[in-house]
């Protein structure tokens, strides 16, 4: 046996034997699941986007101590000085010495929610929640995973449960680059082994991996002059842009990007310029993203996109021969990762969804999840779904069935029930 298989042996031993609960197995239990639905729905009703999330913290810390939390175990950080723009506060985090010997675990889920769901009014009909203002979005993203996180350290610390040392975590921010976790004091943590994220999608769905992403900020200058009396004179920003943009999509490196058997995605997300009608645009500034698991693909993307709009900004000229000029800010926003098949908190993630019945299944995810960060920052997180639906959307919902599902789940996981 070669020493590289060795390595490989012994590490897969290791982990499967971190996986495993290293003292008598807890009984399982079957959370309060009344108390968990009225906790969301309390949730989403209140105000918390992104950088406004002091509100939603406070109604977290309160739960905790009034189920017995001792108040030097809660603390947020200061991530929230750290991150592209500043915001009320910085993440939180609850912890718990274990009642036996085993490895730390964590489980987390973002506070925050996107602007359209301020104001939310959720509402059950059946076996689903939905908003009551057809104007609004209910918050599902990701109130139903905090809820879910929050709710079973109420069960632990309400009933006495024995469990390992445990870490609850909310980031702030997520839904702005994952920024709270990107900023996330780690030495808060307590050194996890396994993490376990709520976000998106189904009870059973277990997401090993990510994509990863740059975003890019670009900003065009033109010359301007009067659109009337003098547009040769003028270089229009707005030329440039449009120019640039119709070169991406016509070579196909615009949306869904496919060459070869390569494979990521791009999209000019936003443009801002001009001001009146009758003036030659001077300036417009575009934001755009390129993803794909593969970084080298993703950053030929990122590069295509921005050698389009030098093109471009060198090819719109005025009768002087002036021409525009494009300068573009690149930031990584996160990168992709992919987690190995015996990971232990795979492992354990996948026995704790067969242990309520349900078929584990695994996926890779398009979009950025704060186990992007989790992971890239040396602690690998899996993430698992509560239920949401139709996310960032006024037809958003909660699947009741799932969300309980996810609550007992999270409860397993967290007692390290077999």
């Amino acid at each position: 046996m070669s020493n590289v298989v060795k390595r490989r042996t012994a590490q897969a031993r290791s982990n499967r034997a971190t996986a495993r609960h290293q003292g008598a197995p807890a009984q399982a239990v079957e959370p309060n699941l009344a108390r968990a639905l009225r906790t969301t729905l309390e949730m989403m009703a209140i105000p918390g986007m992104s950088r406004q999330e002091g509100q939603i913290v406070q109604y977290v810390v309160d739960r905790l101590r009034s189920a017995g939390a001792d108040a030097s175990c809660i603390t947020t950080d200061q991530a929230h000085t750290k991150t592209l723009l500043p915001g009320e506060i910085g993440n939180l985090v609850f912890k718990l010495p274990g009642t036996f010997r085993a490895p730390r675990r964590l489980l987390m889920a973002h506070l925050d929610t996107v602007p359209l769901c301020v104001g939310s009014k959720p509402l059950r009909e059946g076996g689903i929640v939905r908003s009551g203002d057809p104007r609004t979005g209910i918050g599902a993203d990701n109130r139903a995973g905090a809820a879910v996180v929050l709710c079973a350290a109420l069960e632990i610390l309400e009933r006495k449960l024995p469990h390992p040392p445990l870490t609850f975590f909310w980031p702030v921010q997520e839904e702005l680059g994952l920024q709270g976790v990107r900023h996330a004091s780690l030495g808060l943590l307590g050194r996890p082994q396994l993490a376990f994220n709520w976000d998106g999608g189904s009870s059973e769905k277990l997401t090993v991996g990510a994509t990863g992403a740059f975003r890019l900020t670009i900003s065009i200058r033109g010359l301007a002059s009067h659109a009337g009396g003098a547009p040769e004179y003028g270089v229009s920003a707005i030329a440039i842009a449009g120019l640039a943009i119709a070169d991406l999509h016509r070579r196909g490196w615009h949306g869904d990007v496919r060459h070869g058997k390569r494979r990521g995605t791009s999209n000019i997300g936003f443009i801002e310029g001009g001001g009146a009608t009758n003036v030659v645009t001077d300036h417009v500034v575009v934001r755009a993203e390129a993803r794909s698991h593969d970084p080298k693909f993703r950053l030929e993307i990122a590069t295509t996109i921005e050698q389009a709009f030098c093109d471009a900004a060198a090819a719109v000229r005025n009768v002087a021969g002036a021409c525009g000029q494009a300068t573009i800010e690149r930031r990584h926003d996160y990168e992709a990762f992919r987690l190995a098949d015996d990971e232990p908190c795979v492992v354990a993630a996948e026995a704790a969804v067969r242990a309520v019945g349900e078929a584990p299944l695994r996926a890779t995810s398009n979009g950025g999840l704060d186990a992007n960060w989790m992971t890239e920052r040396g602690v690998p997180t899996v993430t698992l779904g509560c239920g949401q639906a139709n996310v960032h959307t006024v037809a958003e919902q909660l699947l009741v069935p799932e969300f309980e599902q996810a609550c007992r789940i999270a409860l397993r996981l967290a007692t390290g029930a077999q």
